[in-house]
C-alpha cells in the first residue's frame, strides 16, 4: 500500500472561535496521538485531506503527516462532520507502527448468485456491510469479497467463513453472520396457504 503525504501546521490556537476561523480559511483542525507520541494539535488543508482519503482505501489510507520537520505515519481514525453541511469539522490522526497490526474496518462486497435460495423464493439478507479486521498496515485489503454462489436456504456465511488474504485475521466474533437468508414474500404466502 502506498502512502500519501499530507502537510500539517502545528501553529494553531485552541478553542471553537479559532477552529471556526480555520475552517473558513479552508483548513481542518485535527489532533495527532498514538504510541510513543504525546498528543498534539495540528491543522491540515481540507482539500489535501479529501484527496488523501479519496482513494480505494478511504480512511484506511496510510498518511505520511509532515509537521515542523517531523514526519509521522498516521491513519485517520475518527472524522467529525458538520451536522448540516456534512463537511469535515475535525480529524483524529493515530500514529501507527508499520511493523505492528492495526484494527481496521473494511467494506464487504457480495458477489455471485445464490441460485438455490432464489429457486425456493427466498432472499439473500446481507447482515454486515463491513468487517473489523487486524492486519499489518501494508496488508490492509481495500475490500473483502463474499461469494454467495453456494448459499443454501436457511444457510449463512459467517465472519469465520470469509476467505481473507494472508496476514489478515478477523478482529470480531467469527460466528457473526455476514450474509444470511430469509423467506421471501412468495415463500411466506405459500407457507400461510
Amino acid at each position: 500500500m502506498s502512502q500519501v503525504t499530507l502537510n500539517a501546521s502545528t501553529s494553531r490556537e485552541h478553542g471553537s472561535r479559532s477552529s471556526r476561523r480555520l475552517r473558513a480559511a479552508g483548513s481542518i483542525p485535527a489532533v495527532v496521538y498514538g504510541e510513543g507520541v504525546a498528543p498534539f494539535s495540528v491543522s491540515v488543508d481540507a482539500k489535501e485531506f479529501r484527496n488523501a482519503v479519496a482513494g480505494d482505501h478511504g480512511l484506511n489510507t496510510l498518511i505520511s503527516l509532515a509537521s515542523d520537520g517531523a514526519t509521522h505515519t498516521v491513519m485517520a481514525r475518527q472524522i467529525q462532520r458538520h451536522p448540516v453541511r456534512g463537511t469535515v469539522a475535525h480529524v483524529d490522526f493515530q500514529v501507527i507502527d508499520e511493523n505492528k497490526g492495526v484494527v481496521v474496518e473494511v467494506p464487504v462486497h457480495v458477489v455471485g448468485d445464490a441460485v438455490d435460495v432464489r429457486h425456493h423464493d427466498w432472499e439473500v439478507d446481507q447482515k454486515a456491510f463491513s468487517l473489523v479486521l487486524r492486519a499489518l498496515p501494508a496488508k490492509i485489503p481495500t475490500f473483502v469479497t463474499v461469494d454467495i454462489s453456494d448459499l443454501k436456504v436457511g444457510g449463512a456465511i459467517r465472519v469465520g467463513d470469509v476467505p481473507l488474504p494472508d496476514g489478515v485475521v478477523p478482529a470480531q466474533d467469527s460466528t457473526l453472520a455476514v450474509v444470511g437468508t430469509r423467506a421471501g414474500r412468495a415463500a411466506k404466502t405459500a407457507g400461510n396457504a
